[in-house]
């Protein structure tokens, strides 16, 4: 079972509340994270794209780096684990990207991916003058599917001379090519987009659901793989869960409900109307998700809170279901979080029984 961390990029990582940790992001402070995640054994480190928060009174994500000079330079710090950047595809050509990729893959080689970002809040794309229209959101995963057939050309033959109603290339070259197959993950929610995902991924992200809830996902996790499947190809889940962890469920729990009552109702309500903008959302689309009230404070990601035993048990739990090749997750506190989940919750998982961590 493959575990990675959602690195903080932006502001306060994904706790949208005055009463959780409150950060700016760094390279140093995402250096101590992936060195950690590398030293307790986990298998990657994903970094997301974007360009403009939700303000309220903690300025959530109203400061972000970017994804793939960041993760250039944490895979020159680094040896084993496996690094993916996110590319906004509105706003990156994909030739661009394609070379961004092989450039970093010599950095390391067969440790880089690129997660593929279709994009859901306008307003990161109008404030730079390139948002095609709320109608993108009626043909977005037709314009993903050629961005990463360009991808694919150039990543496996050096050239491409794609001709497609979003993009046309005339003998474009790029060359070296790869060291390795560079893997791509995805995170549509909706029906179009685990077809997407079943077609051009490697892995597709999905959200974890509710509180201390860890099988919760299981349907989406098998309609993915209904879409892999009638794809013909093998695409695994990739589930993404908040860990809040203590010695004792009592005192996880404690720190979980100061974070709901402290929750930033201002850039909530900014979320709120960003999602509401994609009026051709399904029911499980990320637009609709964030816009339930139960998870907000954590981005409406699956929340596992406990003490260590609990969390290993319910790790465990999610790893079982069928379809499910990792979990991703973050943290309130990212560097104590994976302390704690590398001595006190992974040594009792026994999904994770295999990994051997070097003494100290």
């Amino acid at each position: 079972m493959d575990m990675g961390v959602f690195i903080p990029i932006g502001n306060n990582g994904w706790l949208i509340s005055k009463a959780s940790p409150q950060y700016k992001p760094s390279f140093e402070l995402n250096k101590q994270i992936v060195l950690k995640a590398e030293h307790y054994g986990l298998d990657f480190a994903l970094s997301m794209v974007k360009h403009r928060g939700f303000g309220g009174e903690t300025e959530f994500w109203d400061y972000n780096l970017e994804s793939f000079t960041l993760m250039s330079a944490l895979a020159a710090v680094t040896s084993k684990i496996k690094l993916f950047a996110s590319t906004a595809i509105l706003t990156l050509p994909p030739a661009l990207v394609a070379r961004m990729a092989t450039t970093i893959d010599s950095v390391a080689p067969g440790r880089f991916g690129v997660n593929i970002v279709t994009g859901w809040a306008p307003a990161e794309y109008t404030q730079m003058g390139i948002w095609p229209g709320n109608e993108y959101f009626g043909y977005r995963y037709d314009y993903a599917s050629e961005y990463c057939q360009v991808l694919k050309d150039l990543w496996g033959t050096g050239s491409s001379d794609f001709k497609g109603e979003h993009f046309q290339m005339d003998d474009c070259m790029m060359k070296p090519m790869p060291s390795k197959p560079i893997e791509m993950v995805a995170a549509g929610q909706s029906e179009r987009g685990m077809e997407f995902s079943a077609t051009y991924a490697n892995y597709s992200f999905v959200m974890g659901m509710g509180i201390n809830t860890p099988t919760a996902f299981a349907p989406v996790a098998k309609q993915l793989s209904d879409a892999a499947e009638k794809a013909g190809r093998d695409v695994g889940a990739y589930v993404l869960f908040m860990v809040i962890s203590d010695e004792t469920d009592e005192k996880a729990e404690a720190k979980w409900e100061s974070f709901r009552l402290g929750a930033d109702m201002e850039a909530l309500k900014y979320m709120g109307v960003q999602g509401a903008q994609d009026d051709q959302a399904g029911d499980g689309a990320t637009a609709k998700a964030i816009n339930l009230p139960e998870g907000a404070v954590n981005f409406n990601m699956g929340t596992i809170v406990g003490s260590y035993e609990s969390c290993a048990r319910m790790l465990d739990e999610a790893a079982a279901v069928p379809g499910v090749k990792g979990i991703m997750m973050t943290f309130d506190d990212f560097l104590v979080g994976m302390d704690d989940f590398g001595t006190k919750i992974q040594p009792l998982m026994q999904s994770r029984s295999s990994v051997q961590i070097a003494a100290e």
